[in-house]
Parts: C-alpha cells; sequence; structure tokens
C-alpha cells in the first residue's frame, strides 16, 4: 500500500443536476426542504471543492481509462480518508485496519471473479481533511491508478467530494462514517423524498433520527429542566443538525436554544456561552469539529457553564479527542457505532469486534477507536461486490451488486443496502456512550474509557456502565 500522486482530471457532473422537488416539505413539524438543503448539500466549500477540478459539466458517468495490460490482471481498490488536519482522529486506526483486512487469506490469496484469479491491490490516500483535496486524489485514484472502486470515510468533508467523482466518472464508491442525509444530499439527492438512486454509490452509516434515538433516550433519563444548548456550526453537519435536531428535542418535550451559526475553527465563545447560561440550559448537544469544541469546553469550564447532561456528536469519538480535554471529559456522552463490546465478526476471518480492539492495542500500544470497525467492514463489503461479479473493471455490474447487496455478517454488523432509508443505504445502530474513569479490563483499563451506558437503538449491545451526569 502506497500513496501515490497523479494528474488531475478535467470533466466533472453538476452535483445538482438531480433530487430536485418541492421546494418546501417537512420533517416532524418544522423541518423545510430549504432549511435541510441549507445544511445537508454540503454548502458552498462542497461544491467549490467539486467544481475546483471540473471545467465542464456533463450529464452521467464519463468513459473509464482503457487498463494497462499489467493493470489487467489485478483489482485496484482506492481509501481515501482524513488521516492530517482537523479531522485527523477519525481516521488514526485505518492504516491498522487496512493492513488487517489485506493480511488475511480472504485479501492476501486474491479474488476470483469470472473463472480468473485477480490480485487485490489498495492504494490509501490522504484527504488532509479538505474538500479540495478529497476531490483530488478522488481523481487521481480514477486516472492514474485506474481504481474499479473507492472507499472513502469519515465526515461529509471527505465522503461527499470522492462520492462526487465517483459518481461522475463510473467508478463504484463505499462511503462510511458520514450521516445519510449528508452523504445523499451531498450528491443531489433530496433526504425529505428519498427516492433518487445513485448508480455508483452506496454507504452504511446512520443518520439524524439515529442522532436522536440515541440522545434522547439519555437526557430523559436525567432530571433537567428540558432546555437544551445546540452549538451546531455552519458547515454541513451543523446545519443539518439544525435543521432536524430541534424537531425531535421538541417532540420530546424539550425547549431548544440555538447558540448560533458559528465558523469553523471559531476561538472564542463567550457570547454563545453567556446565551445558554441566560437560557439556564441544562441540556446540551452539539456536531462541530473537534478543536472547536476543545476550546468551547474550556471556556465554558472557565465560564461557569456546566449542563447536567451533554451529548456530542462528531467529537470525543477518539481517545485522542479524551487526551486533549484530560479530566473535562468526564460523563460526556456521545454515539458508538463500534466497540468491542459490540456483537460483530469479521466475514474474512471470523474474528470478534474484541479481538480486532485488542489486536489493534496490542500492536501500536493505543486505546481502541471505533472507527475500526467501519473501516474494517467497509472492505468486506468491497469484496463481497467483486466476488458476486463477472467482471471485476465493469463498474456498473459491481456498482449493481454493491446496490443490491445483503451481508449477514460483518465486522459492523448486519448490513442491508436493500432496506435502507434511501436507495444504497445500509443503516447501523448506534448505542449511547459516556467517558468515564477507566477500570481494569482489557479495553477500559486507561485513564479514560468509553462504557455502553444506552442501548435504545443498539438492543443488541450489552450495558457495562452506569449512565450519570456529566455536571451532578
Amino acid at each position: 500500500m502506497a500513496e501515490v500522486g497523479g494528474s488531475r482530471g478535467s470533466r466533472l457532473g453538476d452535483p445538482t443536476r438531480s433530487g430536485r422537488g418541492d421546494e418546501e416539505g417537512a420533517v416532524g413539524s418544522a423541518i423545510s426542504r430549504r432549511q435541510l438543503f441549507r445544511g445537508l448539500g454540503g454548502g458552498a466549500a462542497l461544491l467549490g471543492a467539486a467544481r475546483v477540478l471540473g471545467s465542464s459539466a456533463v450529464a452521467g458517468a464519463s468513459p473509464r481509462p482503457s487498463l494497462k495490460a499489467s493493470e489487467a490482471g489485478k483489482i485496484v481498490i482506492g481509501f481515501v480518508s482524513p488521516q492530517t488536519g482537523a479531522l485527523a482522529d477519525f481516521a488514526t486506526s485505518n492504516n491498522f485496519a487496512v493492513k488487517r483486512v489485506v493480511g488475511t487469506a480472504a485479501f492476501s490469496k486474491g479474488w476470483k471473479v469470472g473463472g480468473k484469479t485477480y490480485a487485490v491491490e489498495i492504494i490509501v490516500k490522504d484527504s488532509q481533511s479538505d474538500p479540495n483535496r478529497a476531490s483530488e486524489v478522488a481523481r487521481d485514484l480514477v486516472l492514474s491508478n485506474h481504481a474499479d472502486l473507492i472507499i472513502t470515510s469519515s465526515t461529509p468533508e471527505t465522503d461527499n467530494p470522492v462520492a462526487l467523482i465517483c459518481e461522475t466518472e463510473g467508478v463504484p464508491c463505499v462511503s462510511t462514517v458520514v450521516p445519510w442525509e449528508s452523504w445523499y444530499a451531498g450528491l443531489g439527492g433530496n433526504p425529505l423524498k428519498p427516492t433518487q438512486r445513485f448508480e455508483y454509490n452506496v454507504m452504511f452509516f446512520f443518520g439524524l433520527p439515529q442522532f436522536g434515538k440515541t440522545f434522547i433516550p439519555m437526557w430523559e433519563r436525567i432530571k433537567t429542566n428540558k432546555v437544551v444548548a445546540e452549538m451546531f456550526p455552519n458547515d454541513a453537519d451543523g446545519n443539518a443538525f439544525r435543521a432536524a435536531f430541534p424537531a425531535m428535542a421538541k417532540a420530546a418535550g424539550y425547549k431548544p436554544i440555538d447558540g448560533g451559526a458559528y465558523p469553523d475553527l471559531t476561538t472564542n465563545y463567550t457570547s454563545m456561552i453567556s446565551d445558554f447560561k441566560s437560557h439556564d440550559c441544562e441540556v446540551y448537544v452539539n456536531v462541530p469539529l473537534p478543536p472547536d469544541f476543545n476550546t468551547f469546553w474550556k471556556q465554558a469550564a472557565q465560564q461557569g457553564f456546566k449542563p447536567k447532561i451533554a451529548t456530542v456528536a462528531k467529537v470525543l469519538l477518539f481517545p485522542a479527542d479524551v487526551k486533549a480535554l484530560g479530566p473535562l471529559v468526564n460523563n460526556i456522552a456521545t454515539d458508538s457505532w463500534w466497540s468491542p463490546f459490540a456483537p460483530y465478526k469479521s466475514s474474512l476471518t471470523g474474528e470478534t469486534a474484541a479481538d480486532l480492539a485488542l489486536a489493534y492495542q496490542r500492536k501500536t500500544g493505543q486505546q481502541w477507536t471505533q472507527a475500526i470497525g467501519s473501516t474494517y467492514a467497509a472492505f468486506e463489503v468491497a469484496r463481497s461486490a467483486f466476488l458476486a461479479s463477472s467482471d471485476p473493471h465493469d463498474g456498473k455490474e459491481v456498482a449493481s451488486k454493491l446496490q443490491s447487496m445483503k451481508l449477514h455478517e460483518t465486522m459492523n454488523g448486519p448490513l442491508d443496502f436493500t432496506k435502507g432509508p434511501a436507495p444504497g443505504v445500509a443503516l447501523v445502530p448506534a448505542a449511547g456512550v459516556q467517558w468515564k474513569h477507566g477500570k481494569k479490563g482489557p479495553f477500559t483499563d486507561f485513564p479514560f474509557a468509553m462504557f455502553v451506558v444506552d442501548n435504545s437503538d443498539a438492543p443488541s449491545w450489552p450495558i457495562n456502565g452506569k449512565l450519570e451526569p456529566t455536571n451532578p
């Protein structure tokens, strides 16, 4: 595996060409189509990132480059994730997961497709947490590396630009660790009327309703005044939450207080904190970039804003975020889509989630991270699609196998791409977890560890911790 540079392409389809519909719609009783698209469409930054690489718009996919004779006997899979930059915590375990997959007999011995055995090559690329860079490396994988399929992971800033390139260039793509609504709208679909099918793209993760099913049950178990401080930035995820979460909160009897659509990488949150304090907010929910929450939470502690229950999305998913906050992280709750406590197994080797997490800790000396499971599972999905095809270089056929795939077992649990809320979407459940002082055990013997405290959306996950107020 190596990162290989390449030339830039010259054609890109118009990402706004599909998914148009009625100007107004509703999710619950308070979300308009205009509001949702303002957040979910990826914003000007995402569309601008896509257009940087395109000098003209075309309808449909452009022809694939011809394969060299030396490439015809191998299957090339590209993998794009944010290994550096503001989102790098999402990718901490990705290289380990890729090497783990490549080391299995299921990959190392090649794949028999259509009566012929092909070697498998995986090329890893770094999006640098930049949508422009994500588009650029995706196009390099298509034009320079002749990728037969691209896997991409971790937030709309990486997944959406890569998925746009793949849809335009006719390359199958598997996305994960991105809310499905953000991914779907980023490709030009309407999450309020999710009938649009994208020919080359599928994804697995969860969406905004699952965040509600994970966070709100935890709120309900802590006695509060039901006033919710909402910290939603002016970016794809933040605006998506702003469009959807207030309706879910109100439906559960809560009063949301919006802290304002602040720009990413803001350094002073005094006015927002003052607003939350003036409204006596005892519940807190957010979806910022990790460094932004770090800054906010430290300033909140200094200025006396101490909500009784804090539930955070997009941050505190990984140990590196926790180390940056130290003791201030105690009893902050977040979502978990994978953990060593989940009852999941690999379709490649039969190893369990616990086996994989333990192998990571022994190999790296680092605390396990939930991104291992989703990265591993994405390669299971890719392999299954190729094995079901007759020609691995036929992008349309491989993509059609992705669209119709039902996997009963993967490292991220069962995945059914035919049954999701939108075509090509497979939902995974999320558990409610809290960061707490560690205790003796293979996965919790750290200064702070993640404990499962609520399984409302993931009933198969065992609870191993007690839900407690973030600030008593």
